[in-house]
């Protein structure tokens, strides 16, 4: 087993999977969900369970977050029993939802006042590369802390690339997202024109996976579209909020202003489902 205690905050479709491949490659892990139900998976598997996120620092050598966005990031840090009221250094923090580059420049200096160290590290990819241990993570902050927290987000992911100074993981994330929504709705939309003009969507997939343009992507949901089948793996709403902070990063190419507004008026009647269910809001166009 690894003398390295892992803390984890947040037990969302990612976050149980992700702190599943520490408990099995034998870190003894504590974990944190504001949804106390959530908390029993990982504790049948062998995990403990802290009443606050500032008990997760204290029981830790690192505490990783993968939470919803910016505003739950911000309360685990600064809420009360919050990371940044515990009185504890020498931690490493490591940042792993998809949140503004912003927040991660104004935790950052926080989290050194206090004594400890500050990683953004999101990630690429969906549940079954969390579960396989095969994300894509991207790092901003110290080279060396990273190199510290190295072998632990190496038994989440295929790679891990440290991209630069702090917020430049959530830049990184954020241009690759704004392509997956690229991807999405360019996807949907050649399926519908398909369709309109007696293109079975079936045989279009199969034209597609078969071409030089063919990818994991397309085939994945490709067949979501053929089988009418929208449960969210990557929810619409996840993307609509990347695009609403990649906006607000600066983001006002053609393809970019189009994405951005098709998404956020999808988001109110399709945003649980799955990203590909953009195809049913372009449908209704």
């Amino acid at each position: 087993m690894s003398t390295i205690k892992i803390g984890w905050i947040g037990l969302g479709r990612m976050g149980i999977p992700m702190a599943q491949q520490l408990i099995k490659a034998g870190f003894p892990v504590t974990v944190y969900n504001r949804n106390k139900a959530k908390e029993s998976a990982l504790q049948s598997t062998g995990a403990k369970a802290a009443a606050t996120p500032a008990e997760v620092l204290q029981q830790s050598d690192i505490v990783i977050l993968m939470v919803s966005d910016d505003e739950a990031t911000r309360e685990i840090f600064t809420g009360t029993n919050g990371l940044l009221h515990a009185n504890f250094s020498g931690k490493i923090i490591i940042n792993m939802s998809t949140v503004s580059p912003g927040i991660s420049r104004e935790l950052a200096p926080l989290c050194e006042q206090q004594g400890n160290y500050y990683l953004d590290a999101p990630v690429s990819g969906s549940v079954k590369q969390a579960e396989e241990g095969q994300l894509v993570i991207m790092v901003g902050g110290e080279a060396s802390i990273l190199h510290q927290a190295k072998p632990v987000l190496e038994r989440m992911g295929k790679l891990v690339i440290h991209i630069g100074d702090t917020g430049s993981g959530n830049t990184a994330k954020l241009a690759i997202n704004i392509l997956l929504g690229f991807h999405a709705q360019g996807l949907a939309e050649a399926v519908l024109f398909a369709q309109q003009h007696g293109v079975k969507p079936e045989n279009f997939i199969t034209i597609f996976n078969n071409s030089a343009l063919g990818n994991i992507f397309g085939k994945i949901k490709g067949d979501a579209i053929i089988n009418n089948q929208y449960q969210a793996a990557f929810a619409l709403k996840h993307i609509a909020k990347d695009l609403r902070l990649a906006k607000a990063e600066g983001l006002t190419t053609p393809l970019g202003e189009v994405a951005h507004n098709s998404f956020q008026q999808a988001e109110t009647k399709f945003g649980e489902e799955d990203i590909i269910a953009i195809i049913k809001y372009l449908g209704q166009q």
